[in-house]
């Protein structure tokens, strides 16, 4: 067990390296940051001196060794769009992404795994078909469009639910806050939440409905009920738990995809995260942010998939058995 961590461990340095030479060489084309910090009558000489300060006229090997060391000292550089650490403005902006993808991907596991099993043992129900309807709709509507008429619904029809912003959020720590503790940051965080979410919801809910329509029509599901077990034993202790191995792959990649393209739905609520800093970022060619950003998504998915290989080992025992071998 301990050797295929060390191995998973190492392959994940590997990918972060490959992730480090990635967003340095895509950055690096992506334009001239000078000419967005400077204006048209500044003269070349200070032009030149900014460009010196920044680095940028040292050889690519030389910036790819200090972007790369850097990194390791979590140091980032700084925005040449508002003149701070780039680790500031990440951490300030960090725990409203987070928070808003952590609400989605709970509500798109709990509700898709509920209403898969609903419709894997209930597929001839007018129910069941509600909720694949449902799914087709999560499926084919861009996240935008489902958000605007989330607004229109609830935010401006209704009026029950706020259309943008945060609401009001309490501070834990030095750098933490969270809409959690208060009404208005629970109810600020709704309409967002689902629309992230929603997605990934229909996804995990057709693979448990086919999944375990599957598991229900093996032997040992057919030796079950003939021993006379409870259903409910059957479905519940039998069939979801195998069901459970590749859903827990998708949830696990979903996760990491729903934090890195929150940025459609942060902008659409203008909720204020890590995805509209991005965006603001690819606007002016502020290279630190860019490079940073994608350095944190792809330490994000890192994290995840070694968190995915680790729980298949508590699901299924013959893994854990491979693992020890």
């Amino acid at each position: 067990m301990l050797a295929f961590i060390i191995r998973r461990i190492a392959q994940s340095l590997f990918v972060m390296v490959a992730v480090a030479l990635i967003a340095f060489l895509m950055f690096r084309f992506v334009g001239d940051p000078v000419n967005q910090m400077v204006g048209i009558d500044t003269p070349q000489e200070e032009v030149a001196r900014l460009r010196e300060s920044l680095g940028l006229n040292d050889p690519a090997i030389v910036q790819f060794g200090r972007f790369v060391w850097d990194v390791l000292h979590f140091n980032f550089g700084v925005s040449y769009q508002f003149r701070l650490p780039v680790t500031q403005l990440l951490a300030e902006r960090a725990p409203a992404t987070l928070e808003l993808a952590l609400t989605a991907a709970i509500f798109a596991l709990i509700v898709g795994v509920i209403m898969g099993v609903y419709c894997a043992l209930n597929r001839d129900s007018w129910l069941a078909r509600v909720f694949q309807a449902v799914s087709l709709v999560g499926v084919s509507l861009p996240t935008f469009l489902i958000g605007i008429l989330l607004i229109y619904l609830f935010a401006v029809i209704l009026g029950w639910l706020p259309s943008n912003g945060r609401g009001q959020v309490v501070k834990i720590g030095e750098w933490w806050t969270t809409g959690f503790f208060t009404a208005s940051g629970l109810k600020a965080l709704i309409l967002p939440a689902i629309t992230l979410g929603l997605f990934q919801m229909t996804l995990i809910m057709r693979l448990v409905r086919a999944e375990m329509m599957e598991v229900m029509r093996t032997d040992y599901i057919k030796f079950a009920k003939a021993r006379g077990l409870r259903t409910r034993s059957i479905h519940f202790g039998h069939a979801l738990k195998n069901t459970l191995i590749p859903v827990i792959t998708i949830a696990g990649l979903q996760l990491g995809s729903i934090i890195a393209f929150a940025i459609i739905t942060e902008t659409v609520f203008n909720w204020p995260g890590m995805g509209i800093l991005f965006l603001k970022a690819v606007q002016n060619v502020d290279i630190p942010i860019m490079a940073a950003y994608l350095m944190l998504i792809g330490f994000l998915f890192v994290i995840i998939n070694l968190a995915v290989d680790l729980a298949y080992g508590l699901v299924d025992p013959r893994l854990r058995v491979a693992m020890r071998a």
